[in-house]
């Protein structure tokens, strides 16, 4: 699995250019507790699942522990409720699909946004 790590509020806007870009399917955030065995198992079987392309699905992860006011401007930015753990697709500017805990998986994902 390819991703990049986000560690700066700038960053924030080159994901939602990035979103809007030609030829991507959208941008995934997930936002990990290193703290939290459940956000540690979600983090672990999102990594055994992903299987897409990152050239047209990127993929962020951001350790809300050491970057909380990250994690609290996606919440804000994009109008979702912080969760933790939490993945977001970030489409065009605007999340279009966000799940936590127990529901963060690729098929429901697949599912959900019929990819």
């Amino acid at each position: 699995m390819n991703y990049q790590e986000l560690i700066d509020l700038n960053q924030l806007d080159d994901i939602r250019r990035l979103s809007a870009a030609d030829g991507l399917q959208a941008v995934a955030v997930f936002k990990h507790s290193t703290r939290c065995s459940i956000s540690m198992m979600a983090w672990d079987r999102l990594r055994r699942q992903w299987n897409f392309d990152a050239a047209v699905f990127p993929f962020y992860y951001l350790d809300l522990i050491n970057h909380r006011d990250i994690s609290a401007a996606l919440a804000n930015d994009f109008g979702v409720e912080h969760e933790s753990p939490q993945l977001l697709v970030i489409k065009n500017g605007r999340c279009i699909y966000h799940a936590s805990h127990s529901d963060i998986s690729v098929p429901e994902l697949v599912h959900a946004m019929q990819l």
